[in-house]
């Protein structure tokens, strides 16, 4: 950990109320990308890909360096963000079937659950959706939303002559996609730029899967990228795990796509600063930006992510996503923690931040991080680590360990990071390791007996929302 952080966690004990008594409480913009790995972004490390809007972003603000997703792919960690639960709570395991997007199946599975537009509807925020939904019954706006623009379908084909919904109807739209969730984003500040309001900004990109990254991109950073060398993206031999994205593998079309796409992003994300400033709002607005898992792009010989791989993968990069926030004279600029979150800590935070009741997400295993935010004291008993799932794959990842079970009979694997960050050397039942792997095997399930809904406990035999990639026994 950085000295920062081992200071908080030695200081005394303060008060997590963190809404001053002499302010409203501050718009939020949440943007959450589709398919993104923090290791693309500037702010992050990558010197191949400009991003100079969400790097702005970080440096104004605090940026997370080991933030992981509960889960790898979409649907279940959109579930996440917008209700603090593991998909083994909310029961979306995997992504969702378009026949319950669109058509006479369709529903919204989150419908059981308090969702975090429900809460802040109800505190007196407007909220608005420009972007991918992939939750359910697209066609109409989920509970607490007034605004709601979105996607039909989950996946992403192309990025320009797409369907877009908009006031209960679908139509073809020939702008670049990225650009008018962009604008109609902005409209929706504009609209209800007198009151608090709430834009998820729910970016259908980069998404680097697909058919698309065979073809070359289209926006304007395309003849920058054009035969550029990208030491970013190992040529790694393609591991004998990958199942998916094999025809696109390691390909100079298909990393210039990553590459334009990710920059189109942040375009998107300097347009919405910009007029946060026009309007004067950014000092009372609360910008997270986010990923809704991470991906891979050639690291151990890995494209994409975990329902790409057989058995069903958990690197750590098909985790790890940008977890950025920002508040102008609020949150303190310059900040980076490295200690582990997890998408499943985002309701949590925000309804700490913002000083409203926990108790709308019952079990949670989510933590409010407002400690870190405004840089105060955390609990003693603080546990830096988080867990993982999809489908029969669970793992739990510490500081130095990290251990991946897959029911009923694997295979399983054991990690030390600290030696073998890239998680080549597998450990599991190798001599020497024995009292360790214990010892987060023993943390693992002590984790998913405390939080899992018996309903949805697929290593229970429960059941899923989303159609299942791995064969049950």
């Amino acid at each position: 950990m950085r000295a920062t952080t081992l200071a908080l966690l030695l200081s005394p004990l303060l008060p997590s109320v963190l809404v001053a008594e002499n302010r409203t409480r501050p718009n939020i913009v949440f943007i959450l990308t589709d398919n993104q790995g923090a290791w693309t972004l500037g702010c992050y490390g990558n010197k191949d890909i400009h991003t100079p809007n969400i790097d702005r972003l970080a440096s104004d603000g605090i940026r997370f360096t080991r933030a992981l997703s509960s889960n790898p792919v979409c649907s279940p960690t959109r579930a996440t963000f917008l209700t603090g639960l593991i998909p083994s709570q909310h029961g979306v395991h995997s992504f969702l079937d378009p026949k319950f997007m669109m058509g006479p199946e369709a529903y919204n599975t989150l419908a059981e659950f308090t969702t975090l537009p429900q809460v802040l509807q109800k505190e007196g925020y407007t909220c608005g959706l420009s972007g991918k939904w992939h939750l359910g019954a697209n066609l109409t706006p989920a509970p607490g939303f007034s605004f709601w623009v979105t996607k039909p379908d989950g996946s992403t084909k192309e990025f320009y002559d797409q369907p877009i919904i908009e006031n209960g109807q679908i139509t073809i739209i020939p702008e670049y996609t990225t650009d008018y969730f962009t604008r109609r984003g902005i409209d929706f500040i504009q609209a209800n730029q007198e009151k608090p309001f709430f834009l998820f900004l729910a970016y259908n990109g980069p998404y680097n899967l697909g058919p698309m990254m065979s073809r070359p991109a289209r926006n304007r950073h395309a003849p920058t990228y054009k035969d550029k060398p990208f030491p970013s993206f190992p040529r790694d031999t393609m591991h004998p795990w990958q199942h998916a994205n094999k025809s696109f593998h390691n390909t100079q079309t298909a990393i210039e796509r990553c590459a334009s796409e990710t920059s189109g992003v942040d375009d998107g994300v300097g347009k919405i600063l910009a007029e946060l400033d026009r309007l004067h709002l950014s000092e009372n607005t609360l910008v997270i930006y986010a990923s809704d898992q991470g991906w891979m792009g050639g690291q151990n010989g890995l494209w994409g992510m975990g329902d790409h791989t057989r058995p069903i993968g958990a690197h750590e990069l098909m985790m790890q996503i940008p977890f950025i926030f920002r508040h102008p004279k609020h949150i303190p600029p310059g900040q980076t923690s490295d200690v582990f979150v997890s998408n499943y800590d985002f309701m949590p935070t925000l309804l700490g931040y913002l000083a409203l009741p926990k108790a709308t997400i019952p079990t949670s295993p989510g933590r409010d991080l407002t400690p870190f935010l405004l840089q105060k004291a955390l609990p003693a008993n603080w546990q830096d680590e988080v867990a993982y799932e999809m489908e029969n794959t669970r793992a739990l990842r510490t500081d130095r360990w990290k251990l991946i079970e897959r029911h009923p009979n694997g295979p399983h694997e054991f990690y030390d990071m600290t030696a073998d960050p890239q998680e080549r050397f597998n450990l599991y039942n190798q001599p020497g390791y024995g009292h360790e792997q214990a010892a987060i095997h023993t943390r693992l399930h002590t984790f998913f007996k405390a939080h899992t809904n018996p309903k949805y406990d697929l290593w229970k035999n429960g059941t899923s929302k989303a159609s299942l990639h791995y064969t049950k026994p």
